[in-house]
């Protein structure tokens, strides 16, 4: 395919297949081999300008590029309206709102 949609296309399907064998590797215990799938990708994303999707964005550190599994590398804390997402590794902080499943129980008292 020599149109920048079919290398989009192509790209997009690499990036899930490398997070899939990343979440592999860390099952396995093998973080190097994790975050390196995980720089792979972001590099695959970066060259052929396509973004990571959301769930998978969350699965790394910005920072260092390290794969993030709660309770080996990474502390997940709740506060008032945010998820905290903490690296081990490096310390970098990710948050992210949850303001609609906040509403969504509110709707249902």
């Amino acid at each position: 395919m020599r149109n920048s949609a079919g290398r989009r296309k192509i790209a997009r399907q690499r990036i899930d297949k490398l997070f899939v064998e990343a979440e592999k590797a860390a099952m396995k215990g093998r973080m190097e081999f994790a975050n390196r799938y995980v720089e792979i990708a972001r590099k695959i994303g970066m060259k052929y300008l396509v973004r990571i999707p959301k769930e998978h964005r969350m699965k790394f550190c910005r920072k260092c590029g390290s794969y993030l599994v709660p309770g080996k590398n990474s502390r997940v804390r709740l506060t008032k309206h945010k998820v905290v997402i903490t690296c081990l590794s490096c310390g970098a902080r990710k948050r992210y709102p949850y303001i609609k499943e906040i509403k969504e129980r509110r709707r249902f008292k």
